[in-house]
């Protein structure tokens, strides 16, 4: 008879894993991290499917190794256990930047997510890079665009970054390899 140890760490994670409340967005600990991570790596696949994936996330381990110094929040938004969404964060100097977003491809997921980062991008501290219907979608929700180029500078310290000219606040930098085309919306902390 084989013992998989691995499929026996990952059952003792499961049970330890706190249970997700429903409809309440919440922090994971490292234990439930490790617990979810699968779950975490499919939602962030899921949303980022239409550019071929997330530069950072090439795999499940990639939550609980590289990326483990992130704030994973999740909700649970139906009578399963796992999450439906997920928002991904890292503090830096300027305040809390959204690095990471998924979610299931459900609309009423989708519409979690977004409305969770537009409540906190309102807020002094909360930052995110975006392009794309994103943009247009936290745009049309209020959430404030950053204009000045210094803070812009702050919030990306060590970024290289080029600035479009009479773009209101837009600038063009590398991501894995590729020029992409962003603004930044939020409050970062001066």
């Amino acid at each position: 008879m084989h013992f998989d140890l691995a499929k026996f760490f990952k059952k003792q994670y499961l049970q330890e894993a706190k249970e997700l409340p429903k409809d309440k967005w919440v922090s994971l600990s490292p234990s439930d991290l490790e617990a979810y991570k699968d779950d975490i790596f499919g939602l962030i696949q899921t949303a980022y499917s239409y550019i071929g994936g997330h530069s950072n996330y090439k795999s499940a381990d990639d939550i609980t190794g590289a990326e483990a110094s992130s704030d994973y929040e999740v909700i649970n938004l139906d009578d399963d256990p796992a999450p439906e969404a997920v928002n991904v964060s890292k503090d830096k100097p300027a305040g809390t930047k959204f690095v990471a977003t998924g979610h299931d491809g459900s609309r009423e997921a989708k519409r979690e997510v977004i409305k969770h980062k537009i409540e906190s991008l309102k807020k002094p501290g909360f930052y995110v890079e975006v392009s794309g219907k994103i943009k247009d979608i936290l745009l049309n929700a209020g959430v404030p665009v950053v204009t000045d180029e210094e803070t812009i500078r702050k919030a990306l310290d060590g970024k290289e970054i080029t600035f479009v000219p009479n773009g209101g606040g837009a600038y063009v930098r590398k991501i894995a390899g590729t020029e992409h085309e962003k603004i930044l919306l939020g409050t970062p902390l001066a």
